[in-house]
């Protein structure tokens, strides 16, 4: 079996592509990015290619399975240059998986193609994906749901698989996860769990979160059971929330009322102290529960992580400045005393 993974560098790629390897299945591996990493994996070869602009087609004929990661979150003042990636890139994909009549295309979608939904109950895959539309993200989630949905009505016999995860988090990401979320000026002396003693309680705030290598696991069994179709939601357990928050993090939940927290996300983005804007707090606060009942029985998923084990380790990576041999995982991209990410703008560019 000949797998392709477009995104194959990043939080997800290496977490799929350590797990395809492992596969007996698995013949060959292309991992397909924009810059070349110095990684080194079984099975595995490495293709430089742009979604957006390079041919695809020749890259995936006689491939069995092409599975999507590839997509943009920075730069967050950019939209035309996310919409080019996470869009026009995604339907790129898709027609060069028609052209080169690939078997089978594996999609990563995510919990932000929900729209708003309740937080007290689980929803399973046939809840809403119309986004949520003040975040740039779950809008590109939601579009390229719909492209894929024509995609399947021009392709009956092409099989698809569509996996809507929650947060992902692993130590080797730690530094992206930083870069891509929190920019230059959090020190990472300060993010040790005895350096967080309050967790904000905001109403509403219940997330999902998942370990990336639980994530790489749902993917290889996407592409390797021939009847696996559909959406499937990925995520572990506890939910968190700020009383397991707190817990996980041995702190102490302090309420705060949601608009005080979107106004401090919205004047330090503004001023350039952070790469996150506000949509990102819309999306966590509205999205809903996912019911995962039917990952772990049609498709055999269960993950070996909790979603608060996860998180720790995200935490102690950050701490750490963990990260691995990949442009985007590289603890060292952000420059010298991450001067490199200050020149950026800060949102303006991709660091």
């Amino acid at each position: 079996m000949r797998v392709v993974v477009t995104g194959g560098t990043g939080n997800v790629g290496t977490s799929l592509i350590e797990a395809l390897s492992r596969e007996e299945k698995v013949d060959s591996i292309l991992g397909i990015a924009r810059r070349l990493p110095r990684l080194r994996v079984e099975k595995t070869s490495w293709a430089q290619a742009d979604v957006v602009k390079d041919d695809l087609v020749e890259l995936f004929r006689g491939a069995d399975a092409v599975v999507h990661l590839a997509w943009a979150i920075q730069p967050s003042r950019r939209i035309g240059e996310l919409h080019a990636v996470n869009v026009t890139g995604s339907r790129r994909v898709f027609d060069a998986v028609s052209a080169a009549e690939v078997p089978a295309l594996v999609y990563a979608s995510s919990v932000g193609a929900y729209g708003e939904g309740p937080k007290d109950s689980a929803v399973d895959e046939s809840w809403p994906t119309d986004g949520v539309q003040s975040s740039f993200y779950s809008r590109h989630k939601a579009e390229v749901e719909r492209i894929l949905d024509e995609f399947e009505t021009e392709n009956p016999r092409t099989r698809v698989v569509r996996l809507r995860p929650g947060l992902i988090f692993k130590g080797e990401a730690a530094e992206e996860i930083r870069r891509l979320f929190a920019g230059p000026f959090l020190p990472s002396f300060l993010v040790k769990p005895r350096f967080l003693p309050i967790v904000p309680s905001i109403p509403r705030l219940r997330f999902q979160a998942v370990h990336s290598r639980d994530v790489g696991e749902a993917y290889r069994l996407a592409v390797t059971r021939d009847d696996a179709r559909g959406a499937f939601n990925i995520a572990a357990e506890p939910v968190l929330d700020p009383p397991e928050l707190a817990r996980a993090l041995d702190a102490r939940p302090v309420p705060v009322p949601a608009r005080i927290v979107r106004a401090l996300t919205d004047a330090t983005w503004r001023l350039r102290l952070q790469p996150t804007p506000p949509g990102w707090l819309d999306m966590a606060l509205a999205v809903p529960i996912m019911d995962t009942t039917r990952a772990r029985e049609e498709l055999g998923w269960e993950p070996a992580h909790t979603s608060a084990e996860a998180l720790i380790e995200l935490i102690e990576g950050m701490n750490e400045g963990e990260g691995a041999a990949t442009p985007p995982l590289d603890p060292d991209a952000g420059g010298p005393g991450r001067l490199g990410e200050i020149k950026t703008g800060i949102g303006a560019r991709d660091s």
